[in-house]
């Protein structure tokens, strides 16, 4: 240990930070869990990332990776080991003009994104929150307010820079490194530490944003229309339906239906939306236009002791009734989870199944719940949460790595299917054989 520590002091040039130390207590935690890690790396180069994976390797204390540190899981910190934090690896470039290719730091938020590419009258499909990393939410899809008109955010990418377990520096692209370039679009950071991402960025307008709200007791047939409508909906339009809201009356809640339409024209936006407006009796709508970078919201950071429980699933077309009826119940009773219902198909389905790791292409909706308070709270919420996720279960398939509170081998197994997951390991044994970046959905090496 003291070689390495020695070794890394001498090569690292960028800030080390100990249990003690000024920083300490805000850099140890992650956004979402707390930690105790040994060691917080902040580099400010490549070669500062070098040296702090050489550092973990000579250590041989446990690693963990931070972006936007808003993982569920808390995979941006660790008790007792080394967490390298990318934050200072932010930056946002325009490196081609002509076809709007977009260089973003390994570090970067996605609000930070969203204000550099605004004033070029440029986007990047993305989340929905600002405080979340570029990194965490590409590396395992990236399912945001563009999703229908332009993919995952993954699928934006044309090439990554990656150090690897062996402190070398790759380039992955359809041309170089093709099998890691197809793993990292979707296999979390099972292979590396992206420093930088090229994404190909459109160009944008403001949009139509806001939220249609409907009694809870209209729930069944809101939900109902809302999918109906979404599968002959311009792609322009992408919508999150939401149940059981606990800072509007949780089960008493009035369904929230959030849409985007991707355009400033109000006659379009209007044969888009007036649809959703039908469909019950309209208690609140804020929909106005408003520049697409003012559409994230800021992410929360929970006080020390709460926790948030997150689970996530697909939902194929065939099962969307059976779903949406078990929602609709569930999210108007008492001891209801936070019900999210997300809209994906459009672009995301155009993609090929086997051309990215994110192998749930052809859902059409995405299921999320979320729970959260203090740990005696959570115990009296996980048996309604069982008994949902029980009821969903025949009627599901797979599950989202980002929106997962647990990392366990059924998780892995829902994330990543058969297929993908051989792929994955072989990829895996090729880049980490140690299994170095193991603090994730992890992925063992073949």
């Amino acid at each position: 240990m003291s070689s390495a520590l020695e070794t890394l002091r001498r090569d690292f040039g960028g800030d080390i930070i100990e249990p003690g130390g000024a920083e300490y207590e805000s850099v140890g935690r992650a956004k979402l869990v707390s930690g105790s890690p040994a060691y917080v790396l902040r580099p400010k180069t490549v070669g500062d990332v070098q040296a702090a994976v050489g550092f973990a390797v000579g250590s041989e204390l446990p690693l963990s990776v931070r972006g936007g540190g808003h993982s569920f899981p808390g995979f941006g910190t660790n008790d007792g080991g080394v967490v390298i934090d990318l934050s200072q690896l932010a930056g946002v470039e325009i490196v081609d003009d002509e076809r709007h290719v977009v260089r973003i730091g390994g570090g970067a938020v996605w609000g930070e994104v969203a204000a550099a590419l605004a004033p070029h009258g440029l986007a990047i499909s993305s989340g929905d929150t600002r405080s979340v990393g570029v990194g965490g939410l590409t590396l395992s899809g990236g399912i945001g307010w563009k999703v229908r008109k332009y993919g995952l955010a993954l699928d934006n990418v044309v090439a990554a820079e990656v150090v690897t377990a062996d402190g070398g520096v790759v380039a992955a692209s359809a041309d170089e490194n093709p099998e890691l370039f197809w793993a990292i679009r979707g296999g979390g950071g099972n292979f590396g530490i992206v420093t930088a991402f090229d994404f190909v960025a459109h160009p944008t307008t403001d949009v139509f944003f806001g939220k249609v709200t409907f009694p809870a007791s209209q729930a069944p047939e809101v939900l109902r229309g809302w999918a109906d409508h979404l599968r002959t909906a311009p792609e322009e339009l992408t919508s999150i339906a939401n149940l059981a809201n606990p800072f509007a009356g949780g089960p008493e809640a009035p369904v929230e239906i959030h849409v985007v339409f991707d355009g400033d024209d109000p006659e379009l936006a209007a044969q888009a939306l007036d649809p959703i407006r039908r469909l019950g009796t309209v208690v609140d709508d804020d929909v106005a236009l408003t520049a697409y970078a003012d559409v994230l919201v800021e992410g929360a950071t929970p006080p020390p002791g709460i926790r948030v429980l997150a689970h996530s699933g697909f939902v194929d077309t065939e099962s969307v009734p059976d779903v949406l009826r078990i929602l609709a119940e569930a999210g108007t009773s008492q001891g209801s989870p936070s019900i999210s219902i997300r809209s994906v198909g459009g672009a995301v389905s155009r993609v090929p199944s086997g051309a990215t790791a994110y192998a749930h292409r052809r859902a059409e909706l995405m299921v999320t719940t979320f729970a959260g308070g203090p740990e005696p709270v959570l115990a009296t919420v996980r048996p309604h949460l069982a008994a949902i996720w029980g009821r969903l279960a025949p009627h599901l398939d797979g599950a989202y790595a980002n929106f997962l509170t647990t990392a366990t081998e059924e998780d892995v197994a829902a994330v990543y299917p058969a297929d993908t997951y051989r792929r994955l390991a072989a990829v895996k044994g090729h880049y980490d054989p140690t299994n170095l970046f193991a603090h994730n959905h992890n992925v063992r090496p073949e």
